[in-house]
């Protein structure tokens, strides 16, 4: 094993400018701006401690994108397996109450609401595509899945969110998909 490379001009230079979008895929995913900046630190100090590893996956855009994916859903599955951890009284009273049914009807015509009501593999490769702009190729080396499975759950994700849209009472037709 390589011993873990200092931080140098061309490793920032590199780096530096992919961290808004791993930020953006980071809220994305775990809905918390906190838990994502924490996420985000991860994924940069595993990417210097690995720095040797990169030439596998080719590109290191996907290769950070790989790493920070695989940081979220470990993350969200320990979430799933320990629940929440804070005490109750930690947590703010407007948490704890349910919020009226006009809100609800509010947020499902928001766009980033539909979206995370996807499930997690279509809305993966949902933000991925859509938002960061990586290719088929990309998306699939940082999914670790085939490029037609990523073009399969695209398709999928962009009909249910077309669905989802012409369901939501209220909705604005500026916010429309079209084809």
């Amino acid at each position: 094993m390589k011993a873990p490379v200092e931080p140098n001009a061309d490793l920032i230079a590199i780096v530096q400018p992919l961290i808004p979008a791993l930020r953006r895929y980071a809220r994305a995913l775990l809905r918390d701006r906190d838990d994502a900046d924490d996420l985000v630190q991860d994924v940069l100090e595993r990417a210097m401690t690995r720095w040797y590893q990169r030439h596998k996956v080719g590109s290191v855009r996907a290769w950070l994108f790989a790493i920070l994916h695989n940081l979220a859903i470990d993350q969200l599955r320990r979430r799933m397996r320990h629940g929440a951890s804070d005490p109750i009284e930690n947590v703010p009273e407007v948490a704890l109450s349910i919020p009226p049914d006009q809100e609800a009807a509010v947020r499902r015509g928001d766009i980033l609401s539909l979206v995370s009501l996807l499930p997690e593999e279509q809305r993966s490769v949902l933000l991925l595509i859509g938002v960061e702009d990586l290719s088929y190729a990309e998306a699939a080396a940082v999914l670790d899945i085939p490029q037609g499975t990523v073009m399969s759950r695209l398709s999928r994700a962009r009909e249910r969110l077309r669905r989802m849209m012409d369901e939501a009472p209220g909705q604005s037709p500026a916010l429309r998909i079209v084809k």
